[in-house]
């Protein structure tokens, strides 16, 4: 049995990635996968549920499960506090990303699945789903690092059945651990994400701006598809659009190829048979995932270049935080943790190559730091580097 594989859809509001996500778990299902469509909306094709496994997750009764897992460890760490029923817990922005993660994280651990094709909503929403395990254990990291728990179990040793608070936290971090464990989402060799685009002038614009949010997040656009396109018309209104909608299909294929095309239908699909007429799945053959950062040895030190494809000047932001290098581009932010050697460096500079472009790579420039290298070790390093080969 293989591990699963992920296809989120996602596109602008109005785009048609419903329809698009509800064709490929269809169409994979038809060629024998064992295939779930994971939403947060009923579908609006009859029938659908008795073709494929639709999982409308709602995100309400999964905080509510939640909170009643933990709810008495909650209480017993802190007996001050009167901690409220399920049925009482009033939901915070965000639980909807949570409640799909836990949904997924189900379904990749039942051992019964092949393929679950997330139908994630507008770009926005997928990008917060794909953000939340790394945002997660960040926070999880800073609430609970290593020397907490550490403490934390000395203690539990020390004073057998007197829990404490920070029992009930650690309680707590390891179940979202062992959740974020089982979700594939950070793993682009699993989680592919495909992209559904209209005819518009802002298509282009549209696909620059997600595939430099999700090269931030280690991800890149796997497939891209042009939906709702009108076919040829007569008169002055119909050669108007046909001509706005020519410049968009251009626009986006010069910026990524192949690009699949789903033709605009009268009415809405209104059977299995209408949705599976539209051929509008997501190809099989996709991109590849992208590399990920990666450092070299240079004359000055050494330099990680991070993939940022169609990323554009003056919109990555670069900061350097303890051990954590931290990249923002086109509103998502990620920490990305610096391996033993360039944490003991300094950042020199930071440079954006090939702006606009697939090829855009963030170029960050470190020198070590000789407050952190054994003066023997640097100048030895520094030697070794003015030899001639």
């Amino acid at each position: 049995m293989g591990a699963v594989q992920v296809l989120l859809v996602t596109g602008p509001g109005g785009a048609g990635s419903s329809t698009v996500a509800a064709a490929t778990a269809l169409q994979r299902a038809a060629g024998g996968a064992r295939v779930v469509l994971l939403t947060t909306r009923p579908p609006a094709v009859p029938g659908l549920a008795d073709a494929v496994t639709v999982d409308v997750v709602a995100p309400l009764p999964a905080l509510e499960t939640l909170w009643a897992q933990h709810a008495d460890q909650v209480a017993a760490a802190v007996p001050v506090l009167t901690v409220p029923p399920a049925t009482s817990v009033v939901p915070v922005p965000g639980v909807a990303a949570f409640a799909l993660l836990a949904a997924l994280a189900g379904h990749a651990q039942s051992g019964d699945v092949d393929v679950v094709v997330v139908d994630a909503g507008p770009l926005p929403d997928a990008s917060a789903l794909l953000a939340l395990p790394g945002a997660l254990r960040w926070w999880l990291g800073q609430l609970a690092p290593t020397r907490l728990r550490v403490l934390a179990t000395l203690r539990a040793a020390a004073t057998p059945g007197r829990p404490g608070a920070a029992a009930g936290l650690l309680a707590a971090a390891a179940a979202v651990e062992e959740l974020l464990d089982a979700v594939p989402l950070a793993d682009p060799a699993r989680t592919s994400v495909h992209l559904v685009l209209r005819p518009e002038p802002a298509a282009a614009d549209h696909l620059q701006h997600t595939a430099a949010a999700l090269a931030v997040l280690g991800q890149r656009i796997a497939s891209a598809t042009v939906a709702r396109v009108l076919p040829a018309g007569a008169g002055e209104w119909w050669a108007a659009r046909a001509a706005a909608q020519h410049d968009a299909l251009v626009r986006v294929r010069a910026l990524h190829a192949p690009v699949a095309e789903v033709a605009e239908s009268a009415l809405a699909p209104a059977t299995v048979a209408d949705l599976l007429a539209l051929d509008a799945a997501v190809p099989e053959t996709v991109h590849g995932p992208s590399a990920p950062p990666a450092s070299r040895r240079t004359a000055e030190g050494w330099t990680l270049d991070v993939p940022l494809p169609h990323a554009r000047r003056g919109e990555v932001e670069l900061t350097r935080w303890a051990d954590d290098l931290v990249v923002t581009a086109s509103g998502v932010r990620r920490s990305i943790p610096l391996d033993a050697l360039l944490r003991r460096c300094t950042v020199v500079s930071g440079h954006l190559t090939a702006p606009g472009s697939e090829q855009a790579t963030l170029e960050v420039r470190f020198a070590p730091d000789p407050a952190q290298w054994p003066a023997g070790l640097l100048s030895a390093t520094t030697l070794s580097e003015r030899s001639p080969a």
